[in-house]
């Protein structure tokens, strides 16, 4: 199929962009990468008036840590992510997430930004964000927020951005001297999207579990955070016993749907044995002092 109609504008910088946004509201969608929005315009499950292509705007697409912390533009493409030598050295869990997504032409164009805007729940970077304790920086044409991640995600491809906001870049605690992670997926094949996947992040401290994040993706209705499995795991010291209880409760707090690519009961089976898996892995990095692989 062939997308409706629409108007197409290219501003060259952010005020611009956000002036279109502000006048014509739900009538206009940012375009990013275009991943995943220019097959949602060919299906004609979206039909926007007006697209506003943001690519020609300079500085949205850095990488840097500034001030304790990791701050990512939002047109930061996966490819880039996934060739940082500084994500490579202090955040390895990103660069080691980003070949996991969907194919070189998707990670050639396709952005983190609008990755995390498109609020997908089989999508790879909402679970490692909630994981990591991010947060994304939207921007009107009059304010800026700064929304943390646990409240971004509100349901299958709803997100807490107004109309007229976009998202401007992603923010991570800059992580410490004995933070360790990793992201399990299971795909049906190279480049599918997760039946299940699993963000884990651990930051140890005096011997003990000072933060643990754990993010769940294609189990629910949007990305989900394993909140009662982080807690019961902060204060104590790592220990099989308690990465099987966290474990155990990550399955329970996942809400899968059975399909063609397996059962309810399936699924949670391979949330719990990668939650103990990624446990394991995360702390072994951890304790060598690694960051987030």
């Amino acid at each position: 199929m062939l997308p409706p109609r629409f108007d197409y504008a290219s501003p060259d910088s952010l005020d611009d962009a956000l002036s279109l946004l502000e006048q014509h509201g739900n009538d206009a969608k940012v375009l990013a990468g275009g991943q995943s929005l220019i097959p949602l315009l060919k299906l004609r499950f979206a039909s926007p008036a007006l697209l506003v292509d943001v690519n020609r705007i300079a500085g949205l697409d850095g990488i840097q840590e500034a001030s304790g912390q990791l701050r990512i533009g939002a047109l930061a493409r996966h490819a880039s992510v996934a060739s940082s030598e500084t994500l490579k050295a202090r955040y390895p869990i990103l660069t080691t997430t980003a070949p996991l997504i969907a194919d070189p032409i998707t990670r050639g164009r396709g952005t983190m930004g609008g990755s995390l805007a498109h609020a997908d729940p089989a999508g790879d970077w909402g679970s490692v964000m909630l994981a990591l304790g991010a947060s994304v920086v939207a921007r009107s044409a009059t304010a800026e927020r700064t929304i943390a991640i646990s409240d971004f995600f509100r349901g299958p491809f709803r997100s807490a951005l107004m109309p007229n906001e976009m998202v401007t870049e992603i923010r991570i605690p800059s992580g410490g001297a004995h933070v360790g992670g990793t992201y399990l997926k299971l795909e049906r094949k190279v480049g599918d999207f997760a039946t299940v996947g699993v963000a884990v992040v651990l930051d140890l401290s005096d011997g003990g579990i000072d933060r643990a994040g754990i993010g769940l993706t294609a189990v629910g209705s949007r990305n989900l955070q394993a909140t009662a499995a982080q807690e019961s795991l902060v204060g104590v010291s790592p220990s099989p016993e308690a990465f099987d209880a966290a474990a155990a409760l990550a399955a329970e707090a996942s809400d899968p749907s059975s399909d063609v690519r397996g059962s309810a009961e399936y699924k949670r089976a391979v949330v719990r044995a990668f939650v103990r898996r990624g446990l394991d892995r995360a702390l072994e990095i951890a304790q060598a002092g690694r960051v987030a692989a």
